[in-house]
């Protein structure tokens, strides 16, 4: 679920051949949502409010990836509501199929929309990976009712691509060039790195009504420290076998991080909604 510099990992429904970085079913991806969903949840939850969605509802959460949405959907939505949750890796979200959430394993790209029409369709951190992004978008608003919301999240690391804005010694340098070295594994596997920023033209260009958008990074979240050592972890294989990075410069990066001497931000989450006519 990925900003690519915060992407949520297993919530992007990507083709098996792009090699996606952040597989969740490595250990560190655990460790990922929880950090993710500190960060950002309540801003999912502050434009579903907004958006109106509460009970009886029908919700469906594209690339879940975590239980956290799903379930908070659910509780919005209570007994006479439903949440559609699906992912290509549902390895996360079995725990919570059942009453009203269900789950399925499902590519947005390329497998037909659930069945039944939606109130709300919501992605946070899956179009940046996916590589035929038009077709999932096409589908998701296929889904919505007359009337329905879709409900777009994406990074965009080209507006802030730094680690640590404050670039104020070598520390921070190390930080920002290990995070080049993840941006660059990121878009050789065909994420679109300037992806967020295009959120409310491409809604308004697929006809959708009632746009709006804005955009949210956090800066000194202990979430932040979390979420970028695993991260770190997680693709530190790939640093050392692109020649992105030493082992020793990656361990003196996770040992600053843990003094917690560093100002961490993420890539800015762009937020985006529109409604169906």
């Amino acid at each position: 679920m990925a900003v690519p510099d915060a992407a949520e990992p297993g919530t992007s429904d990507h083709p098996a051949g792009q090699g996606y970085l952040l597989d969740n079913r490595q250990s560190e991806a655990g460790i990922r949502f929880g950090a993710l969903g500190e960060l950002f949840d309540p801003v999912t939850f502050r434009h579903v409010e907004r958006l109106g969605i509460t009970t009886g509802m029908r919700c469906w959460e594209v690339g879940a990836g975590s239980p956290s949405v799903p379930l908070g959907l659910a509780e919005r939505v209570g007994p006479t509501g439903a949440v559609v949750a699906t992912d290509i890796d549902v390895s996360w979200t079995g725990g919570i199929d059942g009453g009203v959430i269900e789950v399925l394993r499902h590519d947005v790209a390329a497998d037909p929309p659930p069945p039944g029409a939606f109130d709300l369709v919501h992605a946070r951190l899956v179009l940046v990976h996916v590589t035929d992004r038009a077709e999932a978008l096409r589908r998701m608003i296929q889904a919505l009712r007359p009337g329905g919301w879709l409900l777009l999240e994406d990074a965009d690391p080209g507006l802030q691509p730094l680690l640590c804005p404050d670039e104020s010694g070598p520390e921070q340098r190390l930080a920002n060039r290990l995070r080049a070295g993840f941006r660059s594994l990121m878009a050789g596997r065909g994420a679109d790195l300037a992806y967020g920023r295009t959120l409310p033209r491409l809604l308004r260009e697929a006809g959708l009504d009632d746009i709006g958008a804005d955009a949210y990074f956090p800066i000194t979240s202990p979430a932040c420290a979390v979420l970028e050592a695993a991260t770190v972890r997680q693709i530190r294989h790939l640093l050392l076998a692109e020649g992105l990075a030493t082992d020793a410069e990656i361990d003196r990066h996770l040992a600053n991080v843990a003094a917690g001497g560093l100002d961490l931000a993420t890539a800015p989450l762009v937020s985006a909604w529109g409604r169906r006519s």
